[in-house]
């Protein structure tokens, strides 16, 4: 009877033993494989808008509707003409809709006496291109447009020409992998600090895509900024 209570509590000891070393080795491995880093990584790209929207407004006043008409007729022709001269095709201009407006049509206008013109006729003419170069000269040529008494001006007034960068897709996958080799640099530099190596990837998340202006003066020059957030493994 002792003989077999020595080897019940010998196959107990040896039990408890090799489960103690599976359960030790368990959370070892689960330490070595939860050692992680997160990083992120920066791509950025200077690019030129390839689309430019001129919002174009004209505006006139006056007392006559007849008169106007024919006043706003005949400016929007001018307008036309002018950008056709610049060398822009028809498939660029767009004409928009013409709005009146009746002073004493307002129920809280002010006081009628004190204004000089009933009607105020405001109409929009669209330029959309993607010849910059060929819009930003016909903007500074637009003053020709005053010796035949049309004034322009933007529908826009914070932002007068809207530049876009229309490409963001041909530049994507390798913004995407720029940014991923620039985690993976900043991952090898805490590893190399930790006496670790980089591993396989944990997790990966993409960061959007931004498009900004580089500056105030120069809204035609876009800068594109992706930040992805990766995790790897660090290994001994």
């Amino acid at each position: 009877m002792e003989k077999t209570g020595w080897l019940s509590m010998t196959v107990v000891s040896v039990a408890l033993i090799i489960a103690g070393y599976f359960v030790g080795n368990m959370h070892k491995n689960a330490i070595k494989y939860n050692r992680h880093v997160e990083v992120k990584g920066l791509s950025e790209r200077e690019v030129e808008a390839d689309l430019a929207v001129w919002p174009i407004q004209i505006t006139l006043t006056g007392n006559d509707l007849k008169l106007l008409k024919t006043d706003i007729e005949r400016q929007k022709a001018e307008v036309q003409q002018f950008f056709l001269e610049q060398g822009f095709n028809e498939d660029e201009l767009s004409m928009g809709s013409t709005n009146i407006e009746d002073a004493r049509a307002q129920m809280y206008g002010g006081n009628m006496e004190n204004r000089q013109y009933r009607y105020v006729v405001k109409t929009e003419f669209t330029v959309r291109t993607s010849e910059i170069d060929k819009l930003q000269t016909a903007l500074s040529e637009s003053l020709e447009l005053i010796s035949k008494g049309v004034l322009i001006g933007s529908k826009n007034t914070w932002r007068p020409i809207e530049f876009i960068f229309t490409r963001l897709n041909e530049i994507k996958p390798s913004m995407i992998e720029e940014a991923t080799m620039n985690a993976r640099e900043v991952a090898e530099k805490f590893a190399m600090d930790s006496n670790s190596k980089v591993g396989k990837i944990k997790t990966a998340r993409q960061g959007l895509f931004t498009i900004t202006d580089r500056d105030q003066n120069s809204p035609h020059i876009k800068i594109v900024r992706v930040v992805s957030t990766i995790d790897y493994f660090l290994q001994d």
